[in-house]
Order: C-alpha cells, then structure tokens, then sequence
C-alpha cells in the first residue's frame, strides 16, 4: 500500500502503528517521527513566515472571509506518488488542507485513491481514529495495542488524580487575540483532575476576549497555542504572563502534546496532570513555569 498523509497526527498514526513504510507522501509540518521528513512533501503552507500571533490571526481571517485555502496541495506529487490511500481531515480549515480541494484534485488528475477523512472531536474519537487507520492499512492488531495502551495511560492518570482538590485551568489555545479552547483540550484538563475555566469539550475553539479570560478565575494558565512549540509557547506565555497577577503561568509543547488528535494527546494529559497535581504525578520535561 503507498500512502499519502495530508495530516501531521494522521502521520503520527499511522507510524505508531507501523505503517510508517507505506507512508509516501507527507505535509510540510510532519515532524514526527523523524523518518517522517524523510518522505515527499505534498503540501505547504501559503502563510507567509515570521508573521506575530496577531498577524497570523489577520492572515487567516482573511484568507477565511475571501474563501482561500491556507494549503497548497502539490498535484504533481501525488500524481508521481501513486497513492492507494489518501489520509485527510474534515476537522478544521486552519490545520490542514481542506478534504474538499483533495476530492478535486484526485478527480482532476485521474487517481483511484481511497480517500480516508478523519474528524476527532473528543478524546475517544481520536482513539477510534487510531482503530480506523489500522483498520485501512491492516493493521489492526497493532492498532488495537497501541490504543490498549494508551486506555492504560488515562486510567493511570485518573487514579493518581481522583479525589483530590481540582484547580481552574484556564487553557490559552492562541493569545493575540486569545482563544478558549474547544474539541479534545477541556476534556483532557477534566482528566488531569482539573477544571477548564472557558471552553467546550467536543466545540470549536472561540475568540474570548482578556477580560472573559481574567474572569473567569483560574488558578493556573497554561499557554497552548497552536503550531507552537515549548519554546514558542514560553515566549507567548511571558507576553500575557502580567494579566494574571500571583497565578502561575505555564507552557506546554502544544503542537506535540495538544494540537494534532493523535497518540501524544495522552502525552498532554500527563504533562496537565504533573502541573495541577505535583505531589501525585512525575513533571514533566515538556512544561515550564514562566
């Protein structure tokens, strides 16, 4: 099988469940595994680089109001790939191309590829994303191992943390302009033994302003922005740390552990839990109190 991931956690998937050799064609944001730079980029970003939060906002509120995509999509590269299997996602038009310009682009140049779109809203669709994945690329006995094993993960972590006093997270999925955050990110606070402050578990992420943020009383912050790293991620936190006077102020690798619904999410909760409940779970390396 020769597949084609037009989705970084659907290429971290489909690795962790050792399909990674069948893996042909990548987006320009697979980074993990590391073999996964190793494969033909099929699509890039058409965002300028070294833009600020706030202009990366700008940018793409008004390539959303003109109807523009934010991907590029490399039709020669997949006519040369020859994909029996096109992996897509229907989820959000920020993260990665839209599975609408991939159906036209396979009609256009003639492929029979099967075309695959995952659409995680909650933190057990991301795990029946892993089962579907093993599924199509027969590898369902690994599939169902790794997602064992990550069950295990979140029971362990819910042991560690039950009955213990649950803090306010308040969780920063962007900061110029902030955005409470939505799908998976609230759920996985509740499961680290805390309370989001702002937010809908299995919703979209919204715009909120300083004053809702503020507001809502958190007892921690924790800066996630996606497509940032930690270190990304502490600069931005260091910039809105002032707003929130004697609460502590961490960040995390969002785009590792928050962002992309794949395996690593259980990474994320872990890493919540060893920030809210330090006395019963091991830090973590991939925080930092700024």
């Amino acid at each position: 099988m020769r597949i084609v991931s037009l989705i970084p956690s659907a290429t971290e998937i489909l690795f962790a469940v050792g399909a990674g050799d069948d893996v042909v064609g990548v987006t320009f944001e697979c980074d993990h595994p590391a073999e996964a730079r190793e494969r033909r980029v099929v699509s890039t970003s058409a965002m300028p680089e070294g833009l600020t939060p706030r202009e990366i906002d700008d940018f793409v509120a008004a390539a959303m109001a003109a109807g523009e995509d934010l991907y590029r999509l490399d039709a020669g590269a997949l006519t040369d790939l020859d994909a029996d299997l096109v992996v897509t996602q229907d989820l959000c038009a920020v993260c990665a191309i839209d599975v609408g310009t991939v159906d036209d682009a396979l009609r256009h140049l003639g492929c029979r590829a099967e075309v695959a779109t995952v659409d995680p809203h909650t933190l057990d669709d991301v795990l029946a994303s892993v089962t579907d994945i093993g599924r199509l690329t027969g590898r369902a006995e690994q599939a169902a191992a790794l997602v064992a094993s990550l069950e295990e993960r979140l029971a362990t972590v819910a042991e560690l943390v039950a009955g213990r006093a649950r803090p306010r997270v308040l969780v920063l999925e962007w900061t110029d302009p902030p955005f409470a955050p939505g799908h998976w990110i609230p759920e996985m606070v509740t499961r680290a033994g805390g309370e989001p402050t702002l937010g809908t578990a299995g919703a979209k992420s919204v715009r909120v302003t300083w004053e809702d943020a503020v507001g809502s009383a958190p007892d921690v912050v924790v800066c996630a922005p996606c497509g940032f790293d930690l270190e990304g991620a502490a600069a931005l936190a260091q910039d809105v740390r002032h707003r929130f006077p004697g609460v502590p102020v961490w960040a995390v690798d969002a785009d590792g552990h928050f962002a992309r619904p794949g395996p690593r999410l259980v990474d994320g909760v872990e890493v919540l839990a060893g920030i809210l409940h330090p006395d019963a779970v091991e830090a973590s390396p991939h925080c930092r109190r700024v």
